[in-house]
């Protein structure tokens, strides 16, 4: 007589283990990316038309205390040496400044933009609520 073939099943509750913890490791060591913008900002409202961000742009923050470069704090002398680094000359500037800043504080950092000739600047607001 033949013996019948025993059909051999593998138990896979140790493979879903595995896979939730691999899936547990993987959320746990994501970086998520961060807002890009580094200062809390109140900004002025306006109607003009939205325009959309690219990569490539240059994203500067102005608030009554600090400003921001790229989404990193920085002073006016380190803004002025990063912009001097900048080669490409047509690149367009985000210009974020809250509503309650001081002119000086906008002229001085408009000043710094004209020293190293970057003249493509977009200023953002708030839409405004008809």
């Amino acid at each position: 007589m033949r013996k019948k073939r025993e059909i051999i099943i593998p138990d896979i509750t140790p493979l879903i283990d595995v896979v939730f913890i691999l899936l547990i490791f993987f959320i746990v060591s994501s970086v998520f990316k961060k807002n890009e913008f580094a200062l809390v900002l109140n900004l002025p409202t306006s109607s003009a038309k939205e325009i959309e961000l690219k990569q490539k742009e240059i994203i500067i923050e102005i608030n009554s205390k600090k400003i921001a470069f790229m989404g990193k704090e920085i002073t006016l002398n380190e803004l002025e040496k990063q912009l001097f680094e900048i080669n490409e000359k047509d690149k367009m500037i985000i210009f974020k400044i809250d509503k309650e800043v001081q002119y000086k504080h906008i002229v001085d950092v408009l000043d710094i933009l004209q020293k190293n000739q970057l003249f493509n600047i977009s200023l953002v607001t708030e839409k405004k609520n008809n």
